[in-house]
């Protein structure tokens, strides 16, 4: 897929909406570094028990053994048993995601992160768009609009909930297009958007 470098560590980031393959696609790269028989870590967020807490699951119900993490500092722990790290839902882990993930590529170690790149209400969600910043390999799924079957690049929460983040799949959720997807009201600002650091658990 990529014309990799040599003798050097890097990022790539899988991003999109939900119901768009990233889970799928990050699933697969992982297998293939398996396969070429490097040393392999994968995480994921704690908040994140959908399925399985010690599986990546994705919508399609492929499946890889990971490690559940409560931040992104914890990720560090793993760098000497690895030469590969794969992190999924990197929405829930916070702002040091992203320092976690430069450092690890100094390191020389390859960062493969999927997340959701906007939120329910189509703003930004961090820490991605700052990963796409840093990233050397940037991969934008789409999924389709249930609506009207067009590419879909925003998710539209279907159930009421004042939590800014509702973790939930095809029962809270679903994929829409520019043209079909409504923001929630009122439309928050960039400005006033809550950082995950800064929501109450």
């Amino acid at each position: 897929m990529f014309d990799f470098p040599r003798n050097t560590g890097w990022i790539e980031v899988i991003c999109g909406p939900m119901f768009s393959g990233k889970t799928e696609e990050l699933i697969r790269r992982l297998r293939r570094a398996q396969i070429a028989r490097q040393r392999v870590a994968i995480f994921k967020a704690i908040l994140d028990t959908r399925y399985d807490a010690d599986q990546l699951v994705s919508h399609s119900q492929q499946t890889i053994p990971s490690i559940s993490v409560k931040s992104a500092w914890e990720i560090l722990n793993h760098a000497k048993h690895a030469d590969v790290f794969g992190v999924d839902e990197a929405q829930f882990l916070g702002v040091e995601l992203i320092e976690v993930s430069a450092q690890l590529a100094n390191d020389g170690k390859r960062m493969i992160i999927a997340g959701l790149d906007t939120d329910y209400r189509g703003l930004p969600f961090e820490p991605v768009p700052q990963l796409l910043a840093i990233a050397e390999y940037i991969t934008k799924t789409l999924a389709i609009c249930v609506q009207c079957g067009n590419p879909a690049k925003f998710t539209q929460r279907i159930v009421e909930s004042a939590d800014l983040i509702l973790v939930g799949a095809a029962d809270a959720y679903e994929p829409r297009c520019r043209r079909c997807f409504r923001p929630p009201e009122p439309v928050y600002s960039l400005k006033n958007q809550l950082s995950l650091g800064e929501i109450k658990k």
